[in-house]
C-alpha cells in the first residue's frame, strides 16, 4: 500500500510569488498554469537523469520499438498547507505498473490480485484449444472433400441428365415411327418407352442418392467439428466478458465527497455500453485517485508528452495535452464533480464580437472572409457560425448555404450558394474536384526542399474527437501539395494545396513524423497553442453555377 509520503514531491524550485488559482483544470482543454509548468520542467529533469528503469522513449534516435507516454503532474496541499504535486504515467512504463515516485494505479490487476491471471490463463488454454481445431487437418480435408464431391455429383448428373434428354428425344422419334403400327403393337410400344423412362428417372434418383449419400456423411462430420469450434468460441467469448466485466469492477473511482463508481457504471450510457479499451489507465485518474484516498488537496493539472511521436497519433515531445475524451470523459466527470473548474471553451461562443466580411456578391453566390476561431456550421453548443450568419444576411436564401466549410481555428474563404441550384452546382465542383484550393499556412520549423506532396490516409480518433488519426488500414485518402513560400525565424511560409477534403487533412499533413514534421503555428490538436492558429484559405477558383464562367478569388492572412 502507498503512503500518501512516498508519492508526494515538494516543489525543489521556489513557488514563492505563485498565486494559487481559483479554480481547477478543466481538464479537457486548458493552458497549464505555472505551478504545473515547474512540477512538469521537474518531472522532466527526473526523466532525463534517472538510471532505476530503461524504457525507449524513441528520443536517442532508436526508433524501433519506441513507445511514447503521457506523463500527468497534480499539484496539490497536503494537510499541513505544503504544496506539493504528484506524478503519474498511462499505461505501463518500463513494463510495470508500479515504479518509485509515481502514483500507482487504480487497479493494478498484475500483483493486486491473482484472479485475472487464473481467469486469462483459462481463457488462453481456450484459445490454444480454439486454434488447434482450427489447425485440424480434417477440418480442411473435409471441406476439401465436400467440394471434390459436390463437384463430382454435379458432373454426373449433368451427364446423365443430357443422355436422359438425348433419349427422349430418341423415345419421341420411335413414337411418331410407331403411330404406322397396328393398334395392339403401337400399344407395346407405349409400354416399353414408358418403362424406358422410369428406368432412367430411376437411374437419375440413384445417382443422387449415391452421391448425396457420401455429401452427407461429410457435411455431418464438418457440422460435429464446427459445431465443437463455435462452442469454444461461445465458451471463451463468455469467459472474456465476464472476465472483463469483473476487471472493470476493480477500476473503483474516488472523488472529493467519497463516492465511489467503477468502469461498469461510468460507461453503462455509451454507445456499446462497455468502456474502451485501456480506460482508468491514464494518468489524470491515476493522479485524482490518489490524491481522494491520501486526503491531498487537489490544485491544479497537467498532462505532457514524452518521447517519440506514436505512428498514428501525432503528439509532440514536451508538448501539452488535455486529457483524451473516450476514456476519460465519463471517469473524470465523475472525480471531478463537485469542484469548482475553470470554464470549458467550447462552451463560448469564439465568434462572438467578430464581423464576418462579404467579399463578394451576385444573385447566386455569396464569398465571405472568415475569421479564425469562428464556426462554419452551428456547433453542439454555440449555433453563431457562417451559416446563422448568412441565414440573417440572406433571409430569402434557399437551399443550405453551405457549400463546403472550414476548420473552426481556419480563416479564409468560404463560398456561400444563394439557392438550391446553385448550392447543388457548387458542391457538384467540390465532389468533382474542378475547385481550386490554396491554403497559406507557417509552421514550427525550417522546411527542406522547395515542394512537394504528402499522402497519409486519414481517419478519426474515436478516443479523442475531433483529433485525426494517420491510419493505412481504415483511414480515407488524403492528399497534400507543398511549396516553400519562405523561411525566416525558425519559421516557414508554405502555400498548401490540398487535392482531398479530410478533416484536418493540412494540419495533421503537416505536423505528423511522416508528412513534414512541422506543426502548423498555433495549432493547439497537433502543435502548440499561440495567438491564432496559423491557417489561411487564401484562394478559391471555381465555376459559376449560373454563368459557368470561371471565376476566382483571393484574400490574405493577418499573420
Amino acid at each position: 500500500m502507498y503512503c500518501a509520503q512516498q508519492c508526494f514531491t515538494p516543489f525543489s524550485s521556489s513557488i514563492e510569488g505563485i498565486a494559487l488559482p481559483e479554480r481547477f483544470t478543466f481538464p479537457f482543454y486548458y493552458e497549464p498554469h505555472r505551478l504545473c509548468e515547474l512540477a512538469a520542467s521537474e518531472l522532466q529533469a527526473h526523466l532525463e537523469q534517472q538510471q532505476d528503469w530503461q524504457h525507449n522513449f524513441g528520443l536517442t534516435g532508436q526508433r524501433e520499438g519506441a513507445i511514447g507516454k503521457m506523463f500527468g503532474v497534480l499539484v496539490v496541499q497536503n494537510v499541513d498547507g505544503e504544496l506539493g504535486y504528484l506524478k503519474a504515467f498511462s499505461g505501463k512504463l518500463a513494463e510495470q505498473n508500479l515504479l518509485p515516485g509515481f502514483v500507482p494505479p487504480v487497479f493494478d490487476m498484475l500483483t493486486q490480485d491473482s484472479f485475472f491471471h487464473c481467469e486469462q490463463l483459462a481463457i488462453n488454454q481456450l484459445t490454444a484449444e480454439l486454434e488447434l481445431l482450427l489447425q485440424a487437418p480434417e477440418l480442411a480435408s473435409l471441406s476439401d472433400e465436400l467440394n471434390t464431391l459436390n463437384a463430382g455429383k454435379a458432373e454426373a448428373v449433368a451427364e446423365l441428365r443430357g443422355a436422359i434428354i438425348e433419349n427422349r428425344k430418341a423415345r419421341k422419334a420411335r413414337r411418331v415411327a410407331g403411330e404406322r403400327l397396328d393398334a395392339q403393337a403401337f400399344e407395346d410400344l407405349q409400354q416399353q418407352l414408358g418403362r424406358e423412362s422410369v428406368a432412367e428417372k430411376h437411374r437419375l434418383r440413384q445417382l443422387n442418392e449415391q452421391w448425396d449419400s457420401q455429401i452427407a456423411e461429410r457435411e455431418h462430420r464438418l457440422s460435429t467439428l464446427k459445431d465443437e469450434i463455435e462452442a469454444l468460441r461461445q465458451q471463451r467469448a463468455g469467459q472474456s466478458n465476464a472476465l472483463q466485466r469483473k476487471l472493470f469492477a476493480q477500476y473503483r473511482f474516488l472523488n472529493q465527497a467519497g463516492e465511489v463508481k467503477d468502469l461498469n457504471t461510468l460507461f453503462s450510457q455509451s454507445p456499446k455500453g462497455l468502456p474502451p479499451a485501456g480506460a482508468g489507465e491514464c494518468a489524470a485518474p491515476k493522479l485524482l485517485q490518489f490524491a481522494f484516498a491520501n486526503g491531498l488537496k487537489p490544485i491544479v493539472m497537467a498532462e505532457f508528452w514524452w518521447g517519440a511521436s506514436p505512428k498514428s497519433e501525432v503528439k509532440q515531445h514536451k508538448q501539452f495535452y488535455g486529457a483524451c475524451h473516450g476514456k476519460c470523459e465519463p471517469i473524470l466527470a465523475h472525480m471531478l464533480s463537485g469542484i469548482a473548474l475553470d470554464d470549458n471553451p467550447l462552451l463560448n461562443n469564439p465568434a462572438e464580437g467578430k464581423e464576418l466580411s462579404i467579399i463578394y456578391q451576385d444573385e447566386a453566390i455569396a464569398v465571405v472572409n472568415k475569421p479564425a476561431e469562428f464556426l462554419s456550421v452551428p456547433g453542439k453548443h454555440v449555433t453563431d457560425s457562417v451559416y446563422s450568419r448568412m441565414r440573417q444576411a440572406f433571409p430569402k436564401a434557399t437551399g443550405p448555404l453551405i457549400v463546403h466549410r472550414l476548420d473552426m481555428s481556419t480563416s479564409g474563404l468560404m463560398v456561400i450558394a444563394l439557392s438550391s441550384e446553385a448550392n447543388t452546382a457548387l458542391v457538384q465542383e467540390f465532389i468533382g474536384r474542378s475547385v481550386e484550393k490554396r491554403y497559406l499556412a507557417r509552421v514550427t520549423g525550417e522546411v527542406q526542399g522547395d515542394e512537394g506532396e504528402i499522402k497519409l490516409p486519414l481517419r478519426v480518433d474515436l478516443d479523442d474527437r475531433p483529433r485525426q488519426l494517420v491510419c493505412f488500414e481504415h483511414g480515407k485518402h488524403a492528399h497534400t501539395y507543398w511549396q516553400v513560400k519562405s523561411r525566416g525565424e525558425g519559421t516557414t511560409l508554405l502555400a498548401l494545396f490540398p487535392k482531398t477534403g479530410r478533416t484536418h487533412q493540412l494540419r495533421v499533413h503537416c505536423a505528423h513524423q511522416d508528412g513534414l514534421g512541422m506543426p502548423i503555428i498555433g495549432d493547439d490538436l497537433y502543435g502548440a497553442k499561440a495567438n491564432r492558429l496559423h491557417l489561411h484559405a487564401q484562394y478559391l477558383a471555381f465555376n459559376h453555377p449560373i454563368s459557368g464562367e470561371r471565376v476566382s478569388f483571393s484574400c490574405d492572412p493577418d499573420f
